[in-house]
């Protein structure tokens, strides 16, 4: 059995898309809030504050970056301005079978998300899975640096003091599992996509297959 193996896994999951299904209400709800947002503290017409906020988004990878670069946002003021977890709770979409998912697996479980800390915490605990994470690594932990960016992946590794060898990367972003390829972690691409990219190790149509997909990432079971 190899030395990789042999060790304890940390399991570092996206948020998003991966864990609770964000299409449906939360995605369209917090792209309303950012162009309000902008709307207000930039004085931008409707039409204005929703393709600034599109061209920052594709751009840096996060709205908020692109406002933090030209605009000299505090970052702690957009964010809780624009992710409301009163008005987002309604909208959280998650399938239930996840939590007995998530205890079959052996090893450290992380919350790695662009999103901030609040948000994370509040989805987790509407789903009633925040005691079965280790910690969550939000967007301020990262020191504002989003995914896929490598900064904010080395932030990861340091606060957590977890080595990359150990990680497996679940998530439903491809360009993400990009850079922790990069780094030296096993990938597993969360997607009903028939494309193929050579920094994933694994596809799964559903995080609920990873325990029957444990051999092929060469994880010992507990």
């Amino acid at each position: 059995m190899s030395r990789q193996a042999q060790r304890r896994p940390v399991w570092i999951f996206d948020l998003d898309n991966t864990l609770h299904d964000a299409n449906p209400h939360i995605f369209p709800h917090l792209n309303r809030a950012m162009t309000a947002w902008l709307m207000t503290e930039l004085g931008l017409e409707h039409g204005e504050a929703d393709r600034l906020r599109t061209h920052y988004w594709h751009r840096y990878g996060a709205t908020l970056l692109g406002l933090m670069r030209h605009h000299g946002t505090r970052p702690s003021h957009f964010l809780r301005g624009t992710h409301d977890v009163e008005a987002l709770r309604p909208g959280i979409v998650f399938d239930r079978a996840l939590r007995h998912m998530l205890t079959r697996l052996p090893g450290r479980r992380i919350v790695f998300t662009n999103g901030p800390a609040h948000y994370a915490e509040a989805v987790l605990a509407v789903m009633g899975m925040r005691h079965l994470f280790d910690a969550v690594h939000a967007i301020e932990h990262s020191r504002y640096v989003p995914k896929p960016r490598l900064a904010g992946f080395l932030h990861l590794l340091r606060d957590q003091h977890v080595v990359p060898a150990d990680c497996i990367m679940v998530e439903d972003t491809a360009a993400n599992l990009r850079t922790a390829k990069q780094l030296g972690m096993r990938t597993v691409w969360i997607s009903r996509s028939a494309g193929h990219h050579n920094y994933v190790d694994l596809r799964l149509t559903s995080v609920l297959k990873l325990p029957q997909a444990m051999r092929l990432l060469s994880v010992r079971r507990p």
